[in-house]
């Protein structure tokens, strides 16, 4: 199997067929770029969603961690991503203390 492209100028996405909703690529995130969304239509009831792109770093935990290899990471030579900040630290940190929903901003 081959690489997969990235969708264009994407830094990361999901593919929502093969999520189960287990929110571990949430809770791995350091930058908040990734919350879990109400969704009716998923078996748990929620879905992850890419909420801040521009804040993805490319660190790669959340394809890492996904169980269900539902997660992807643009390559490095397609995407310039963002540098870590703190506004993308303390927005995780309220993800986290929210049990990982969409936060309404």
């Amino acid at each position: 199997m081959g690489l997969m492209k990235s969708p264009e100028n994407t830094p990361v996405w999901v593919d929502e067929s093969r999520c189960k909703a287990c929110d571990i690529c949430v809770s791995e995130c350091p930058t908040g770029v990734l919350s879990m969304h109400y969704d009716v239509g998923s078996t748990l009831g929620a879905m992850v969603k890419v909420d801040h792109p521009e804040a993805c770093t490319g660190c790669n935990a959340c394809e890492l961690m996904c169980p269900d290899f539902a997660i992807f990471v643009a390559d490095k030579s397609e995407f310039k991503f963002a540098k870590i900040t703190d506004e993308a630290k303390e927005r995780q940190a309220k993800i986290v203390a929210n049990n990982y929903m969409f936060l309404g901003e």
